[in-house]
């Protein structure tokens, strides 16, 4: 695991501990990488809506019904084929 320095004023240093001490982290290491994973599940959660704005914004909309999803599967294994006999051997 990589070690990570920061310096804080203490003022943040006395906000870390409270926090540590009224949410029950066991050390400073633990608290901040909480805060990492938490930003990091944000970023995700920022980049799967941007996406899914992008898609929706992308065109017409296709209604998805059992022989979409059929047409789908059909296109996605034609396409799974190809690029496997493209691989050399």
């Amino acid at each position: 695991m990589a070690t990570v320095t920061i310096s804080l004023p203490d003022s943040l240093k006395a906000f870390v501990e409270s926090q540590m001490a009224s949410k029950g982290y066991g050390n400073v290491s633990e608290y901040f990488r909480s805060l990492v994973r938490e930003a990091q599940v944000r970023e995700n959660e920022a980049r799967l809506e941007a996406l899914l704005l992008e898609g929706l914004a992308s065109g017409e909309a296709v209604e998805a019904t059992p022989e979409f999803w059929s047409d789908l599967k059909k296109e996605a294994a034609q396409l799974l084929s190809a690029q496997r006999e493209k691989k050399p051997r």
